[in-house]
Order: structure tokens, then C-alpha cells, then sequence
């Protein structure tokens, strides 16, 4: 009998942020979006600073990732990213400062030597995991 369902496991350096079933997993790729159903073909990608979900049941999952890999084998999808934060995780206060913090980097970015790059991931952070915590 087919396999109705994939396996999504999610790591990071730190913890198993997750490992269960799911009808479809979508995740943010460098080179855009993508979804994975039960019978994809097998692939690998990296992943942006963005959002990702899956949905079971009926259900769905949301959770804020930072960079890191997806590799699709089989009907199994595996992350493993530098950080992954589902949104009842995020403390709201602590992104919003971050939020700032980087608002202000950017801003001074213009007449002091400020990694454009660093401060804009930064930022991107923030509004994900802001964004992630309240759905």
C-alpha cells in the first residue's frame, strides 16, 4: 500500500524541533518557495530565512526558519537548519527589539562601515519570527 503521509524531521545544532506526519511540507528554498507531497522526487536545497509549514490532518504548523537544508528522499523530508522556532517558541518582545536594532544598523549603514548583508538577515529575522508568532 502507498504511503498516504511523509515524514518531516526538523533539526537544528541545538534540539529535534519536530518529527511527525504530514500530508504536505512547504519551506522557503533560496530559490523560492517550494512544496512537498507524498511522492516527490528526490532533492536537495537550501533554505532561505523565511517561513515554512506543514499541515496533518487538517491542521497546520508554522514555523520560522533560518537557512540551513532541505532534502526530500523518498517520502521523508528532512531540515536541517540553523534555527527553527515554531510561533507559540518566539518571544515577541525579543523580536521586535531585534527588529529595531537592525532597523537602525540599516540605518546607519549609510554613513558608517555597517555589514549591509548581516543587518539586513537580521532584520529578515525578525519579521519572520514576528510574523510566525502570530498565527
Amino acid at each position: 500500500m502507498a504511503e498516504k503521509q511523509l515524514l518531516l524531521e526538523v533539526v537544528t545544532p541545538d534540539r529535534k524541533v519536530v518529527s511527525t506526519m504530514a500530508d504536505i511540507v512547504v519551506c522557503p528554498g533560496r530559490e523560492g518557495q517550494f512544496g512537498v507531497l507524498v511522492g516527490h522526487i528526490p532533492f536537495l536545497s537550501a533554505l532561505d530565512i523565511g517561513e515554512m509549514y506543514y499541515r496533518s490532518g487538517g491542521q497546520t504548523a508554522y514555523l520560522a526558519v533560518s537557512g540551513g537544508f532541505a532534502e526530500v528522499t523518498g517520502n521523508k523530508v528532512t531540515i536541517v537548519a540553523e534555527a527553527a522556532e515554531f510561533g507559540h517558541e518566539i518571544d515577541v518582545e525579543r523580536a521586535l527589539r531585534a527588529k529595531e536594532r537592525a532597523e537602525r544598523r540599516l540605518a546607519a549603514a549609510k554613513t558608517e562601515q555597517i555589514d549591509w548583508a548581516r543587518a539586513e538577515a537580521a532584520l529578515r529575522r525578525a519579521m519572520v519570527r514576528m510574523k510566525v508568532a502570530t498565527k
